[in-house]
């Protein structure tokens, strides 16, 4: 049995898997969740990186103005069931490449604003060629208060393992810290092949030195589907690195506020899913509720033929258990080093003492959780079990359910 597999069945105290079918309502049953966050997908990029696994086609100005009308009749099926404006506590732009829509942005805000009330940041995903003084001011205008740049490396020698050259990336940083964000967040890879721990820890020195105000530091996974040049360092390497990041970051004097993130103490976080709720507008998104996980086609014409019927665009549906839902809960939760047992009881509906009393005890017992300001914390040790457990869990469920969602744009169903 796989650790995944086990996991599942040990956490949901079933041996039925995650089954995901092509079923969906017209209806998102959303009015009465609190912590709602907001994610909207732009799928275009100039070029297709070989590394990058996420729902992403080459840039055409003609599709890209019917996503458009599509993604704004989206905001409408989803928000006309509402009968008053309904808070949002953060609102996110992802891709692809969103700048390559940046002319639109202000648009889709508003459409957005016509439904919800944004209390919260909202924050985008930029390419370092992206970055300019021009797009930094329209984002500026459009609202935008996080920016999150996808450097990957400034090492020449990394990137090229990842099709790009790295021209001015540090001063492409420097840039976003000038003109004044909120929080200013560079996105890394670490165990790049070839790369070395002096040069994974100068890529988060370099980051910060140039007004970053958070680095989060992803793992390099090597997806079945993707068209990489080459594999990931050995599962050795990874945990040395990680280890090495954890404890150059903390003599630092910076907080870890994830598994793979570390922040400059007293500031805003960017993190774009880890919401107990949240709903997602475009092709590829997730849309997460009390009851249910939904996921939009992958398909572009397949997102923007539904839309056009008046549809939502929903292409796999998971309903819920309790207990499934409850594992959803604790697997992003501990993602972020934190388990909340109030904010468990509002989401799941049953106490965490209830569900996860032994595992906790267990867990408390093995040095793996702390009780700290009435939470459960991670260990360090945890954080590196979770580090194993995303890379299996995102090899056994996430490449499957990508990797035919690719090619199918409504599956009949996939079981996990």
């Amino acid at each position: 049995m796989r650790r995944t597999d086990f996991m599942r069945v040990w956490l949901t105290r079933s041996f039925e898997p995650f089954r995901f079918r092509c079923e969906h309502a017209e209806r998102l049953a959303f009015e009465h969740l609190d912590d709602l966050g907001l994610y909207v997908h732009i799928p275009f990029c100039r070029s297709l990186c070989s590394f990058c696994p996420y729902c992403k086609v080459e840039y055409e100005r003609e599709t890209a103005a019917r996503y458009k009308m599509a993604l704004l009749g989206e905001i409408d099926l989803a928000g006309r069931q509402l009968e008053s404006k309904k808070e949002a506590a953060s609102l996110y732009f992802g891709g692809g490449t969103p700048a390559l829509m940046i002319d639109d942005f202000g648009d889709i805000i508003d459409k957005l604003k016509k439904y919800f009330i944004i209390s919260g940041g909202v924050g985008i995903e930029l390419h370092p060629n992206d970055i300019n003084r021009a797009n930094l001011d329209k984002l500026k205008a459009a609202g935008v208060t996080m920016v999150s740049v996808g450097i990957q490396s400034f090492s020449r020698r990394c990137l090229g393992k990842l099709g790009r050259d790295g021209e001015g990336y540090p001063e492409k940083v420097q840039s976003v810290a000038e003109a004044g964000f909120d929080v200013v967040e560079a996105d890394l890879i670490f165990a790049i092949p070839g790369q070395t721990d002096e040069m994974l820890i100068h890529d988060v020195d370099t980051a910060f030195s140039l007004g970053a105000t958070q680095v989060s530091t992803y793992p390099f996974i090597d997806f079945t589907f993707a068209d990489n040049r080459c594999g990931p360092l050995p599962e050795k390497d990874k945990k040395r690195m990680l280890r090495a990041l954890v404890d150059h970051c903390r003599s630092a004097g910076k907080d870890r506020t994830s598994v793979w993130t570390f922040a400059e103490p007293g500031t805003e976080r960017y993190s774009s899913v880890t919401r107990d709720n949240f709903l997602g507008f475009g092709a590829s998104v997730v849309t997460l509720l009390r009851d249910s996980f939904k996921m939009n086609t992958f398909s572009i014409e397949g997102y923007i033929e539904r839309v056009h019927s008046d549809q939502l665009p929903t292409s796999l549906t998971l309903s819920f258990s309790k207990r499934q839902r409850a594992s959803y809960f604790l697997f992003w939760n501990a993602y972020l080093m934190s388990i909340p047992p109030d904010k468990f009881e509002t989401t799941v509906g049953a106490p965490l003492s209830k569900l996860f009393g032994f595992e906790i005890w267990m867990l408390e017992k093995l040095g793996l959780l702390y009780r700290e300001n009435g939470q459960y914390r991670l260990t360090d040790r945890a954080a590196y079990w979770y580090h194993n457990i995303e890379q299996a869990y995102t090899t056994a469920y996430i490449d499957k359910m990508w990797n035919i969602s690719r090619t199918t744009a409504f599956p009949e169903e996939i079981a996990l």
